[in-house]
């Protein structure tokens, strides 16, 4: 923080210490229950049901050459 070096603000201990922990998280991280249901949402099964909403719409409408009172759905 450049203006702490000059006197103008004064640091928060809390702030430093919550800063801390977030740049060494990595050397203390474990997998707990919590974060482990929390990474297999986020690495299977959120990007599964990405993929289940697009396959079941993949194909189903047709945009090309369309008037105004055709209807998209192939």
């Amino acid at each position: 923080m450049a203006a702490g070096e000059f006197g103008c603000v004064k640091p928060d201990a809390a702030i430093e210490r919550h800063n801390n922990m977030r740049e060494n998280v990595y050397k203390h991280f474990r997998f707990t229950p919590r974060a482990a249901v929390t990474s297999i949402i986020g690495l299977v099964a959120f990007p599964l049901a990405i993929y289940a909403v697009t396959s079941s719409t993949d194909l189903r409408w047709n945009w090309v050459a369309k008037r105004k009172d055709e209807t998209l759905k192939a």
